[in-house]
């Protein structure tokens, strides 16, 4: 069975450029997300969050806006170490990612809460990347809760085969890894159906077939997921 590579999945998945990137994967489960990026500058309120589990590309889709909207990018820990005046200087729209270990603390809030008051008064934009929702987040101010609890929220959901297949091959290729139909074949029901486990799964078979000098095969993946599941 001949191996394939990246440019030749099999699968019915559009792809978007990410700006200087590698292609963002859009499949149902988030081209819901993707759809919100497209939207803007049309959004309903002056911020967008996304919202999905590990490794599931919200940090990728956040910048590919952040280059469409020429916004910089900075980590949620800066919101107790940066004034929200100092950050907004920076730049017209930011990226704030992963924001939802801040919420509950007081500062990272009243930084929050000015970034998007002044968001709101200048016509700028903050798209904040969260694992949970502002709705099942407890909040120490509030009128923030109320802000983004109002803001819509652009969700990306657990894989399904199609695209976990087409992720798996892309993860592979990117470290100039071939994988077989028949390797895919054997991974996919038994692997967890996470895009952190996919990430797992490919580093943890990259560094064995590194150490033995082997290619990606069956046996070599049967180890890789056991070892995975002790």
């Amino acid at each position: 069975m001949p191996a394939l590579e990246a440019q030749q999945i099999p699968f019915d998945l559009p792809t978007r450029p990410a700006m200087g990137r590698d292609d963002f994967l859009v499949g149902p489960e988030n081209s819901e997300a993707a759809g919100w990026i497209d939207r803007w500058p049309e959004w309903p309120a002056p911020a967008l969050v996304v919202s999905g589990p590990a490794a599931s590309g919200k940090t990728h889709l956040a910048a590919v806006w952040g280059d469409k909207a020429k916004a910089l990018s900075v980590e949620g820990s800066e919101l107790v170490s940066v004034s929200a005046k100092d950050l907004a200087a920076r730049a017209d729209n930011l990226v704030i990612d992963g924001v939802d270990p801040w919420i509950g603390d007081r500062r990272a809030e009243e930084t929050l809460f000015h970034l998007y008051n002044m968001a709101k008064e200048n016509g700028h934009y903050l798209l904040l990347t969260m694992r949970s929702t502002p709705t099942r987040l407890d909040f120490e101010i509030p009128d923030l809760a109320s802000r983004l609890r109002a803001a819509p929220v652009a969700l990306i959901h657990p894989p399904e085969d199609s695209l976990l297949s087409a992720i798996l091959i892309k993860q592979f290729y990117d470290r100039q890894l071939q994988i077989s139909e028949d390797v895919l074949r054997y991974i996919l029901p038994r692997m967890e159906r996470s895009f952190a486990a996919a990430r797992d799964l490919v580093e943890r078979a990259d560094a064995l077939a590194l150490a033995e000098k082997r290619p990606i095969s069956v046996p070599l993946m049967r180890q890789v997921l056991a070892a995975l599941q002790s």
